[in-house]
């Protein structure tokens, strides 16, 4: 799927003539949005440190925490392209302020929750007015600010990134571990409340509206049939369990590939009729793009088990506290954040796509390295043992996550890019909604099968889980190392220099990307709309030629 219009590129969307001197309030209007999309990314890293307090808090099922996470990322997947068609259509201004009004009222809904059932209709609507929000939030970028002055813009937006994904664990585990005011777990939601109201505020009145002229229709049908196909097999995963695997979830997740069959029936059918379906499959006859979109949905479950089950094994597990356990994850953060510069910077230029592959390798390697760690040091393992197998992980995720979209990238072509980075950006949360529900499988199904008694039982077997668990996802790198050598050798730059639009798509598409690897569920930050195409006359400055993902 694609947060992006699949049109041609035009210059027909501009808020106002090549030679208007920009608007002196852009620079409001750019941390307005930019703290709402720090607030999204906060919000989905915030959740994982402290869903051993919601679970003792609310007397929540594992089935149901995972569907406070899951639930996120499926709803804001299946949102994305629509989000940011609407905003074409009625106004990224408007829709972005539906968006964070919405996101708002579900933060405090998800405070106030009473019991696991609210909490998790609550983040499902919260994922949903996040895919009306962030895909406005480059598009605003874009025609706010003239060509020379984006490449700053966008490098400051991979920092807003990055912050995002390092402070979101620690302010988690501090608002957790105060338990401000007895509210114990709340205020990682409730605190987006004073952000939301100031940014609705402020953004009345300092962004500028724009839409795009020639946007595409709505796939509402499109929308109706991948839902429904990732529904039939992601519930099924996440509540088998509880439920004894009854029969009609094996047939929901067998019945499934025919939903997505019959989705793929209607969008060549959607092609031929008007032009403007959900998913662009001319794609997919690009090799290179094809591997890549398996690539990532496939990195997706990756991201979505890890950082699932560490979490458990950590709090509940060994019984550490939110701050404990969120201080353990900082050499992570920091060791993907130096490797993701490096390669893109000096590494990716000179190797390729060898890069990518040995991301991999690293990954791999740090994780038999945790499985040895955990096994060796038991229950009694503490975060300073955890350091080097974190810190190898982190530099292989650091080599995959910001040259990917490149890879992908480089043979489609250049009027598809906008399109092409969205599927992207939206496989990428599928991926992580499906490895969520397959936690179910990898690890509690050896939580089950050991039944513990005793509080020494239980960290036994928790990190017993967290080992079975680890071999999964080793194994579904080695198989990603495969599809790896489908990518380019060498990635293009055909995006560099093409124009401020396409500068604008790669980053939004490297930052969606970037995020969605650093904080486990991630966003989608494609623009998701026409004007990402636009050409203005002085976008071929050499200030604006960057590579997607320079950030």
């Amino acid at each position: 799927m694609s947060s992006h219009a699949a049109v041609p590129d035009t210059a027909s969307d501009r808020t106002a003539p090549p030679d208007t001197p920009p608007d002196r309030r852009r620079w409001t209007a750019l941390a307005i949005v930019m703290t709402a999309a720090f607030m999204d990314l906060v919000d989905v890293t915030i959740v994982n440190i402290a869903i051993p307090s919601i679970e003792r808090d609310l007397g929540a099922s594992f089935g149901a925490i995972q569907w406070i996470t899951a639930g996120y990322a499926l709803a804001f997947a299946a949102g994305l392209i629509t989000g940011g068609r609407l905003g074409d259509i009625y106004g990224r201004k408007r829709l972005f302020l539906i968006g964070i009004s919405g996101f708002t009222v579900a933060s405090a809904l998800c405070g106030l929750a009473a019991d696991p059932e609210m909490l998790v209709a609550s983040r499902l609507l919260q994922g949903a007015m996040a895919a009306m929000m962030v895909p406005q939030v480059l598009a605003i970028v874009h025609v706010t600010f003239p060509a020379h002055e984006r490449g700053k813009v966008f490098g400051m937006f991979g920092a807003v990134v990055g912050l995002g994904a390092v402070s979101g664990p620690l302010l988690g585990a501090l608002l957790t571990q105060w338990n401000l005011l007895g509210l114990e777990w709340r205020p990682i939601f409730l605190i987006n409340l004073p952000v939301g109201v100031a940014g609705l505020v402020l953004g009345l009145k300092y962004i500028t509206e724009s839409r795009a002229e020639r946007a595409l229709r709505l796939d509402l049908v499109g929308v109706a049939l991948v839902t429904t196909g990732l529904l039939m097999l992601v519930y099924p995963l996440t509540r088998g369990r509880e439920l004894g695997w009854p029969l009609w979830g094996h047939l929901c997740m067998a019945a499934s590939p025919l939903v997505f069959a019959a989705f793929v029936a209607y969008e060549r059918h959607k092609t031929r009729k008007d032009g403007s379906p959900l998913v662009e499959l001319s794609l997919f006859r690009v090799k290179s793009f094809a591997a890549g979109v398996a690539v990532q949905l496939t990195f997706g479950v990756v991201l979505g088990i890890f950082f699932l089950v560490w979490t458990l094994y950590m709090q509940i597990g060994l019984g550490w506290s939110p701050i404990k356990a969120g201080l353990t994850g900082v050499p992570f953060s920091i060791a993907v954040s130096l490797a993701a510069g490096i390669s893109v910077q000096r590494l990716v230029p000179r190797f390729g796509r060898k890069v990518l592959q040995a991301g991999a390798l690293a990954m791999a390697s740090g994780l038999l390295l945790y499985i040895w760690t955990a096994g060796r040091y038991g229950a009694g393992i503490e975060p300073w043992q955890m350091a080097a197998p974190l810190v190898v992980m982190g530099l292989g995720m650091g080599l995959i996550v910001a040259p990917l979209t490149d890879a992908v990238l480089s043979d489609v072509p250049r009027e598809h890019a906008g399109s092409a980075s969205g599927l992207i950006n939206t496989t990428a949360q599928m991926g992580n909604a499906l490895g969520l529900g397959l936690v179910s499988v990898v690890f509690f199904s050896v939580v089950d099968e050991a039944q513990p008694t005793s509080r020494y039982a239980v960290a036994g077997v928790f990190a017993d889980a967290f080992r079975n668990s680890l071999w999964w996802v080793v194994g579904v790198l080695a198989v990603i190392l495969l599809m790896m050598f489908a990518l380019p050798t060498r990635p293009g730059r055909h995006i560099e220099g093409a124009g401020a639009g396409d500068a604008g798509t790669g980053a939004g598409a490297g930052a969606g990307m970037g995020a969605s690897a650093l904080v486990e569920s991630g966003t989608g930050v494609d623009s998701g709309t026409p004007a990402d195409r636009e050409t203005d006359g002085d976008e071929g400055a050499e200030g604006d030629r960057q590579p997607a993902l320079s950030h």
